[in-house]
């Protein structure tokens, strides 16, 4: 029967990852922290980690500090990691280890390769079976122990000796180990000192060994010491040690006592961080013949082995979308994600998921008034800080219950949440609004980006900001900023049109701003509208594809102005 095999454990446990979609607004962050506490206390577990994907509003932060909430983690990518792979997380090993030892690990471990770290679990190299068996080329060198520092324990536990006296831990740094066949007169000519001699029971030889100044002899097959031998042994710090091998079998398994260091590879090793990107190793592992490869912490910390084999298969970050189901909206490397949860009000975009998910979709005006929906049916108290962090999305994704898209539900649930927050919730919407729309201190690139929406209609791919204010002369001022800003954010993007929604929340109008080829037409026939071209700066300049049309009543992205861009975009 073969010996059954102890496998080493892989890593397992993994977080969930709860997001929204990039440029994050209040609804986003907001959604993501109080789902993630729900599937926590749910689960009874701190595996669900609220996260943002982009840099909160003034808005958004105003809510945070408010209730003295963390802001979330910030992620910029999905993409699948070291740290999502279960590699082998095989323990390290110490430099002084005898190569016996190591292959006993190895075949007991099935693995081909140990690390070797100090005690404090950093990296200080890497053994493997090849590099062992080249050990055994080395077997003609009768000063091969000596010259890898073997310690004398080591030797004792390769040949399974029992120590009849001297000092075990001290380390043979001279000499050449011998087997003593011939009579005490030959022997004094090729024993020396320091060597570690393999003997029998003859005490003649013994003594001869001892007088020549050997560190250490092993007496095989056994064989008792006498108390006189011993006695002097112990006068001149000698090491006897004696085995049931015979002296044959014991001069080829001493080798085997060597210390891992003297054979391991310790420069130029290729190493992996958990933050490294597969797709990023997989190459350099395709090109290089090593099986395993170490996984280091960022602080060089030791945490396990990893091979190609471990790259087969693997899942990737295990994340929950919130307030959002389109791949354009989504974090980068969306698409290698294990999509687990979708949980949104928008239209049904083109998110694409390896698995079946669980996939709840409503037409009301906030995502979190479907969370705290969740919330209820599944019978989880509502602390005030959660409250108070819904209550924020839902106002501001409704604009205290004046957008379009805000539903009876909407406002009853936000009424509700205030009597749990325990504030008057016209009062604490116009200081929340105050402090989204204070744009000063701000770039025209934080203004453009704080509530940017990436969309796609037939061939045409476009753009929406919003940017809200409670100060008319203030969105007029920045106009001429953001239509030029635009103009190089279509680049960097790589869509064809966008458009700007300057919206006052007191008057519920927006004047939108219209960039590129078509823009302009495009609203013209969405809104049947008369937009107005944007009129050359200056006589040197050239004619710049920008319309601006004022769009009273319209102040929704989501229910009024996206589904016109899209249906028209999609015509042309």
């Amino acid at each position: 029967m073969p010996k059954n095999k102890t496998l080493i454990p892989h890593n397992t446990e993994r977080e969930v990852l709860v997001t929204g979609h990039r440029n994050p607004d209040t609804d986003s962050i907001c959604a993501a922290i109080a789902y993630a506490n729900l599937k926590n206390k749910i689960t009874g577990s701190s595996n669900y980690i609220p996260c943002r994907a982009g840099e909160p509003s003034r808005e958004t932060a105003f809510v945070l500090d408010y209730f003295k909430v963390p802001e979330p983690r910030l992620i910029t990518t999905v993409k699948t990691q070291v740290s999502d792979i279960e590699y082998r997380q095989t323990p390290g090993v110490n430099k002084n280890m005898s190569l016996k030892k190591a292959w006993t690990m190895m075949n007991e471990g099935n693995v081909v390769t140990l690390p070797v770290v100090t005690k404090r679990n950093a990296l200080e190299g890497v053994i493997t079976i090849g590099d062992i068996a080249k050990s055994y080329f080395n077997v003609y060198d009768s000063q091969i122990i000596s010259k890898a520092h073997t310690q004398f324990s080591n030797i004792q536990e390769t040949l399974e000796a029992t120590v009849v006296t001297g000092d075990v831990k001290r380390f043979c740094t001279e000499g050449k180990v011998l087997i003593a066949a011939a009579n005490p007169e030959m022997m004094s000519y090729y024993i020396e000192k320091h060597d570690i001699v393999l003997l029998g029971n003859r005490a003649e030889n013994q003594l001869s060994a001892m007088d020549n100044g050997a560190d250490c002899i092993i007496i095989c097959e056994g064989a008792d010491v006498s108390p006189t031998i011993k006695s002097l042994a112990e006068q001149n710090g000698m090491i006897i040690m004696v085995t049931s091998y015979d002296a044959y079998t014991a001069a080829r398994l001493i080798n085997q006592s060597m210390p891992i260091n003297y054979f391991m590879t310790e420069d130029n090793l290729i190493t992996f961080t958990e933050d490294d990107f597969v797709d990023d190793i997989h190459d350099i592992m395709a090109n290089k013949r090593h099986r395993d490869f170490p996984v280091l912490s960022k602080d060089g910390t030791y945490l396990g082995m990893i091979s190609r084999r471990n790259l087969l298969g693997n899942h990737g970050k295990q994340v929950i979308l919130v307030d959002h189901n389109e791949a354009g909206q989504a974090v980068e490397g969306i698409e290698s994600a294990d999509i687990l949860e979708i949980i949104d009000h928008h239209k049904i975009g083109a998110v694409q998921t390896m698995s079946p998910v669980y996939f709840r979709n409503q037409p009301l005006g906030c995502c979190s008034t479907i969370i705290t929906m969740m919330y209820r049916e599944s019978g989880v108290e509502i602390d005030r800080p959660t409250a108070g962090l819904l209550m924020s999305a839902i106002i501001s994704d409704t604009l205290l219950f004046r957008s379009p898209t805000c539903t009876p539900k909407d406002e009853k649930t936000a009424r509700e949440l205030a009597e749990i927050v325990g504030v008057d919730i016209e009062k604490y919407a116009f200081d929340m609004f105050s402090a989204g729309s204070n744009l000063k201190g701000k770039t025209i690139k934080e203004i453009f980006y704080q509530d940017f929406k990436h969309f796609k209609a037939g061939k045409v791919d476009f753009g929406v900001s919003q940017v809200t204010s409670l100060n008319k002369e203030e969105l007029e001022s920045m106009k001429d900023e953001l239509e030029d800003f635009a103009l190089e954010a279509m680049k960097v993007e790589g869509i064809d049109m966008s458009f700007i929604m300057l919206t006052n929340i007191l008057e519920r109008s927006t004047d939108l701003l219209a960039i590129g080829s078509g823009a302009g037409p495009l609203v013209n026939n969405a809104f049947a509208v008369e937009s107005v071209r944007r009129p050359a700066r200056s006589e040197d300049e050239k004619a710049v594809d920008a319309w601006s049309v004022e769009l009273p009543g319209v102040v929704s992205r989501k229910k009024q102005l996206v589904p016109q861009l899209t249906l028209f975009a999609e015509q042309l």
